[in-house]
């Protein structure tokens, strides 16, 4: 199965969930793309929880982009899985410790509040980055990436397997060109 993990304020039915989705549905691959709760420790015990259901059936490949990334690189620290990560958020604590305050959901507009001890949470769910799970990382970064400094997934994956494009931006444009490659990484 496939499990794409969303960025913060985003969706399960964001851009690039309904484009995996399709590509899943097209190719007869289970697809999951949840819409996790805002608050870290439900959103990281939600995933824990699909993949100990899932898991136990069937294999187990994430996506993950911008927040997911960071979620997905701990899921497959956690679980020895296999990871395909998207402009990725790898000191999620640092940049979204500046965003507090009412935050916007992108897809729905509903709102909620993230707090500085939001932030915190997440750094309680870093992981080093060791040899093993990066020769499970496939990192995609977009160098016109205003959100992230994608400088800072290479220095912070250096032997992962690694995607770096110019121009383009957080939301990775062109995601499409990549599938058949991310895909047979998941295959390896």
């Amino acid at each position: 199965m496939i499990l794409y993990i969303h960025g913060f304020a985003s969706s399960g039915f964001g851009s690039k969930a309904r484009y995996f989705r399709a590509l899943a549905t097209e190719r007869g691959l289970p697809f999951m793309a949840p819409s996790l709760p805002w608050i870290p420790q439900l959103a990281i015990h939600t995933l824990y929880d699909i993949i100990d259901a899932v898991g136990r059936q069937q294999p187990v490949h994430l996506i993950g982009s911008s927040l997911g990334g960071y979620y997905g690189l701990h899921l497959a620290h956690r679980y020895d899985l296999k990871v395909a990560l998207i402009n990725p958020s790898v000191r999620p604590a640092d940049t979204l410790g500046d965003h507090t305050g009412l935050v916007t959901h992108f897809h729905d507009g509903s709102r909620f509040e993230w707090t500085a001890s939001h932030a915190q949470e997440l750094s309680r769910l870093e992981v080093p980055p060791a040899p093993d799970l990066q020769a499970r990382t496939l990192l995609l970064v977009q160098q016109g990436d205003a959100t992230l400094d994608y400088r800072q997934a290479l220095q912070h994956l250096p032997e992962a397997t690694q995607v770096v494009e110019p121009g383009g931006d957080h939301g990775f444009q062109g995601i499409e060109r990549h599938a058949e490659r991310i895909l047979r990484f998941f295959g390896d």
